[in-house]
C-alpha cells in the first residue's frame, strides 16, 4: 500500500496532512463508462450489448453491470434497473417487460463485482443512450384468427357437400323406377294384343 499526504503552507507555517495512511489502488477503482451501446428486438426479448475499452483482461471478467431503461421522453428517476448475472457485457429484457408500441431508452454502467475481494471500484458515468421498440407481433394474432377462419367456413362447407351426396342419391333412387316404367307398360300392352289375337 501507499501512504497519501498532502502539504500546504498556511500563514507561513508548512503542515502535512494525512489522508490515507494505507492506500492501496486496487481498492479505488473508477472505470470508464462501457461504449457502443447497442440493441435488438425480436417477438420475445430486447438483447443490450455493448464494449469496454482500455482495461486490462484481469478486471474485464470480474466486472459487472447495471443497466437502466425507461420509456423515451420520461426522467430518469423512474428508470427501471437491471442487473447482469454475469460479467459478459449484454443484457436480455423480456418482452412481458415492455409495453407495446412504445419506444424506451437505455444506459448502462460498470464496476468491480462486489464480490472479488482483491480490486474495490465506485460505479462508472452511465453510458451514451441506445433507443430500442419492443417487436410488434400481429403475425400470430392473425394466424391465430386466421386458422379460425378456416375451420368456421370447413364445418358448413363440409355440411353442405355431404347434404348434397346425400340430395343427389335419394333423386337417384327415386328416378330408378321411372325408367323401367316404359318398358312394363310395353310389356302389358304386348299381352293385351296378344289376347285380342287370340279371342278373335
Amino acid at each position: 500500500g501507499y501512504r497519501v499526504s498532502l502539504q500546504g503552507n498556511f500563514f507561513g507555517h508548512n503542515h502535512t496532512y494525512v489522508t490515507f495512511p494505507e492506500y492501496s489502488p486496487r481498492k479505488h477503482i473508477k472505470l470508464d463508462p462501457p461504449l457502443n451501446l447497442q440493441s435488438n428486438t425480436t417477438a420475445n426479448k430486447c438483447q443490450i450489448w455493448w464494449s469496454v475499452w482500455n482495461m486490462p483482461w484481469y478486471l474485464t471478467e470480474i466486472l459487472q453491470y447495471e443497466l437502466q431503461y425507461k420509456e423515451y421522453g420520461m426522467p430518469w428517476e423512474i428508470a427501471l434497473n437491471k442487473t447482469s448475472p454475469s460479467p459478459l457485457p449484454q443484457i436480455e429484457i423480456e418482452a412481458t417487460e415492455l409495453r407495446s408500441g412504445v419506444t424506451y431508452v437505455a444506459r448502462v454502467r460498470c464496476k468491480v463485482s462486489e464480490n472479488e475481494n482483491s480490486y474495490h471500484s465506485q460505479w462508472s458515468e452511465w453510458s451514451q443512450t441506445t433507443v430500442f421498440r419492443r417487436a410488434d407481433v400481429p403475425k400470430l394474432s392473425e394466424k391465430i384468427l386466421n386458422t379460425r377462419t378456416m375451420q368456421l367456413l370447413f364445418i358448413p362447407l363440409s355440411f353442405g357437400t355431404l347434404l348434397y351426396l346425400f340430395w343427389n342419391c335419394k333423386l337417384s333412387q327415386k328416378a330408378s323406377p321411372a325408367l323401367t316404367f316404359p318398358h312394363q307398360q310395353l310389356s302389358f300392352s304386348h299381352s293385351t294384343v296378344c289376347t285380342m289375337g287370340i279371342s278373335r
